[in-house]
């Protein structure tokens, strides 16, 4: 072999064992790659601990990394913001909240654009309540004795409480103006404050510990009554002017029911919904969707709320649009959007 063949030789060896270094650093880099995209954590936002948004979240949560989903809570309070910038996956709101936090309306001074709709977990419901000896049974028998009563306002803590709170004195064509407003904090302080006396008239979720606290401190004024809305269509349409998403719902007499023990009453139903970022992969709000619809048993155990979870009632009507993963598992359900 002469002196050229020789050389031609090593180089071809040389560039042969230079693919192969090429071709298992690509081998390696493809693997970590995906296990980079396996082992992905989603973030999901869950507020303060105790509050409904934190045990939803735990619950979520817990039943998507049983599902494969590699999920973290985060208990950060006013987390709508970070779920528009794409710095959280995933987190809770009333479907009141979440169409002003869209449109940069209400309880919100800016737009948050990225927001999409999962779905629905589940209804509250609460209503405005005062202390059953006022005899307020009906909005309309709280209009002549406005001026009178003390509310509770501002809500600091808990800036869509006021809306919930005006969308009631809307349908009995009140606003807060008709009343004298007593400062509160948050939502509990405003319970607090009913049950020692301060105000006349609060906000109160059904069957809440604060609710039932206050009423057991009002046990001498005959503890606490919900105020009954007017349902019919003038009145709906007052109350949805603050609350577009909310309902007006009729519950019966119920002696198990805090408020409800003396005859039925409309109340508010505000559904709980579950927000992400338009940017999230379909293939995981589709997983993510699916999960919660089909999981209803083990969600329960871990919060008892999700027992009024249901599937076919999970894509209502809302401004805020639907990711597309969310309505792919809708599709393949069956369940109607806005339905």
């Amino acid at each position: 072999m002469n002196l050229n063949s020789a050389l031609a030789e090593k180089q071809g060896g040389n560039e042969m064992k230079n693919i192969s270094k090429l071709l298992a650093g690509t081998a390696l880099c493809l693997s970590l790659s995906v296990s980079t995209a396996i082992a992905q954590v989603v973030t999901v936002a869950t507020g303060a601990q105790g509050s409904i948004a934190f045990n939803s979240g735990q619950a979520v949560a817990k039943v998507a990394n049983e599902a494969g989903i590699t999920a973290r809570t985060q208990p950060i309070v006013g987390y709508i913001p970070l779920i528009n910038s794409g710095e959280i996956d995933f987190g809770f709101s009333n479907g009141v909240e979440a169409e002003y936090a869209l449109s940069g309306t209400g309880n919100y001074d800016r737009e948050n654009p990225n927001l999409r709709m999962v779905g629905t977990m589940f209804p509250l419901t609460t209503g405005i309540m005062a202390p059953c000896d006022l005899g307020l049974k009906t909005i309309a028998d709280v209009k002549p004795k406005a001026g009178d009563l003390r509310i509770a306002s501002e809500y600091k803590q808990s800036t869509i409480i006021p809306f919930y709170i005006a969308g009631g004195l809307a349908n009995g064509g009140m606003t807060y103006d008709d009343f004298q407003q007593v400062p509160v904090a948050s939502f509990v302080a405003g319970i607090n404050a009913l049950g020692d006396g301060l105000v006349d008239i609060a906000l109160v979720s059904l069957n809440s510990g604060a609710g039932k606290q206050a009423a057991v401190k009002l046990q001498g004024r005959g503890g606490l009554c919900y105020i009954s809305l007017d349902d019919s269509d003038a009145g709906k349409a007052a109350f949805k002017e603050f609350l577009p998403a909310g309902q007006i719902a009729t519950f019966k007499q119920n002696p198990d029911n805090l408020g409800l023990e003396n005859g039925p009453a409309n109340i508010m139903r505000i559904p709980w919904m579950m927000l992400t970022n338009k940017d999230v992969s379909n293939e995981l709000v589709h997983k993510m969707t699916k999960m919660i619809a089909e999981n209803k048993e083990s969600l329960t155990e871990s919060f008892g709320l999700f027992r009024l979870a249901k599937p076919e009632t999970m894509a209502p009507a809302s401004k805020v649009p639907y990711h597309p993963g969310a309505v792919k598992y809708f599709d393949e359900a069956g369940i109607k959007i806005g339905g």
